[in-house]
């Protein structure tokens, strides 16, 4: 046991406490206990986990839908196993395998599930956030001098894996606009979102101030979020505003959107202005619509028309990779899908196309130099015996029915054994360039006679 100093939160001693079998044991023990007192790496409270993460959340800067994320994260998975243990007795062994278990189940059962129990795993983005909030939570308490050290950060969060987005085939897209546009404001939703590939909260924030008909652009200030708090306004998620240009298609597509808006406002008695929504649930365009329901009716429209993917954020990946594939450079994707960079629109973003695959191996053929593949040398004795004996019979030194030498006399011509001057003739003969019958001299043999495209073609018996 060794003193440890004074709880901040409670005013009561400190002490390390740990049991040994033997004398010998407990001086190594002590020894370990006084070292860590000395290095400040002992829990300097009995603050519990679950306090440790409240008293984080409140200091922590977080957008109000992470924030509520987190809590449920929290809620669900964190304080069921960790809740009420003390900050210091964490380590990352027992975060670890944690980590291990809500990958095989999120349920955390041990492997041998109930009879009707479906085990189902936990995502491996959903556990790194999970590790995140633990390692920010002791990051806190080690800063406040709660705990000695942050046992979270030397623990190995799961590896990201690896994206593999699924935008909708150029028939699927065709498909999905031509069902949307039963609704024309629904309709025009889904293509802005092909076209520009904006987000959905961004999609919902804008504001007929927005659209430059004239210059034919699209200024992406704003972004709609829904926390449990209700419906907010806020900036972008990278916080930054972009100019998107539009097309002349596009361009008439509003101009038809706004005429519709302009005469049901009319009826209403109100009027189009700059504040008005492009697309709002209420009847005098005052409202945002509701980011979630829009995602909630494209799954059940992509449901119902069998898509492969039923999300929303396909279509985002749908624009990044038909404009690459048509050629348009990585910064231009980029900027437009308002990333800082091109490494997240080709990791992400950028789907496999065939077509582009097919004009980049056409293009590579063209590139590539023309193969003339040169004769391969004779390797070894036999080999060059044989070839000085074909290049005779080609050029006509040694003629149908010649003899050829004895194997003897090749052997001493060539000075090599016997028996490699055999397997020269050997290859001639298995060519078919000469014959052999035994005991007799090997002779050149008369070549076959085919016909082939209305001429008379010799080639070797």
């Amino acid at each position: 046991m060794v003193f440890a100093g004074v709880d901040p939160l409670t005013g009561s001693e400190r002490r390390l406490r740990e049991v040994c079998e033997t004398w010998d044991q407990a001086e190594v023990a002590l020894t370990k206990l006084q070292r860590q007192v000395d290095e400040d790496k002992h829990p300097k409270s009995a603050i519990t986990v679950a306090a440790a993460i409240e008293q984080w959340m409140e200091v922590a800067e977080l957008e109000e839908t992470t924030r509520d994320r987190y809590e449920d994260l929290i809620r669900l998975y964190v304080l069921p196993a960790f809740g009420s243990m003390e900050a210091g007795r964490l380590d990352a062994e027992l975060l670890e395998r944690f980590y291990a278990r809500l990958h095989r189940c999120r349920e955390l059962c041990k492997g041998r599930p109930l009879r009707g129990h479906i085990c189902r795993p936990l995502s491996t983005s959903t556990t790194r956030k999970i590790h995140y909030i633990i390692r920010g939570a002791l990051e806190r308490a080690v800063r406040w001098r709660y705990v000695g050290v942050n046992v979270a950060a030397m623990a190995q969060a799961p590896s990201p894996r690896k994206t593999r987005p699924d935008p909708p085939s150029a028939e699927e897209a065709a498909e999905l606009l031509n069902d949307a546009w039963r609704d024309p404001e629904w309709g025009m939703l889904l293509w802005l979102t092909m076209v520009t590939g904006c987000r959905r909260g961004e999609l919902c924030s804008l504001r007929w101030r927005n659209v430059d008909l004239e210059r034919a652009n699209l200024w992406v200030e704003r972004a709609t979020s829904q926390p449990r708090s209700g419906i907010q306004e806020k900036d972008t998620k990278t916080g930054g505003q972009r100019r998107i240009s539009l097309d002349p298609y596009t361009l008439d597509l509003l101009r038809e959107h706004r005429e519709r808006v302009t005469r049901q406002l009319e009826a209403l008695d109100g009027r189009l202005d700059g504040e008005t929504f492009l697309f709002s649930p209420a009847p005098n365009y005052s409202e945002p619509r509701r980011p979630r329901s829009v995602s909630q009716r494209y799954r059940l429209m992509a449901v119902r028309l069998k898509l492969r993917s039923t999300r929303l954020h396909s279509l985002r990946h749908y624009s990044a990779t038909e404009l690459l594939a048509a050629g348009v450079d990585l910064r231009t994707v980029a900027c437009r899908l308002g990333h800082s960079g091109g490494a997240t629109t080709l990791k992400v973003y950028a789907a496999w196309v065939d077509q582009a695959d097919r004009r980049a191996a056409e293009k590579m053929a063209e590139i590539m130099p023309t193969v003339v593949p040169k004769p391969r040398a004779p390797r070894g004795p036999s080999e060059t015996i044989a070839a000085s004996l074909r290049d005779d019979i080609a050029s006509g030194r040694l003629q149908p029915g010649d003899q050829l030498p004895k194997v003897v006399q090749l052997a001493a011509e060539f000075t090599v054994a016997a028996g490699t001057a055999h397997r020269a003739m050997a290859a001639l003969h298995a060519a078919g360039l000469i014959t052999v019958t035994r005991g007799n001299r090997a002779v050149v043999a008369q070549p076959r006679l085919r016909e082939s495209g209305g001429s008379v073609v010799c080639e070797p018996a």
